[in-house]
């Protein structure tokens, strides 16, 4: 339960952070370091930060930024298995 609350916090957060990011872009103005969005959805918002990338239309076209995402969603992905079937 706790986790499940954690795991969606930190989903908004990620959420916010890149649309943040997005209007900074747009703004030209300093910008969310990348290596900040990445911590976020490595510590469990990789689902806020696909949607995010989506909806905002946001880092879609920087294949660096989209494969080390690809990987932070493996990571959680296989994670998620090992659990599962652990159980």
């Amino acid at each position: 339960n706790t986790l499940l609350l954690i795991l969606f916090t930190l989903n908004i957060l990620t959420f916010i952070l890149f649309g943040v990011d997005k209007q900074l872009a747009l703004k030209n103005k300093r910008r969310i370091r990348e290596n900040t969005l990445h911590t976020f959805s490595f510590l469990g918002g990789f689902v806020g930060a696909f949607l995010a990338m989506f909806i905002f239309r946001h880092k879609i076209k920087k294949l660096s930024f989209i494969l080390v995402q690809m990987g932070i969603f493996i990571v959680w992905s296989a994670s998620f298995l090992f659990f599962f079937f652990k159980q």
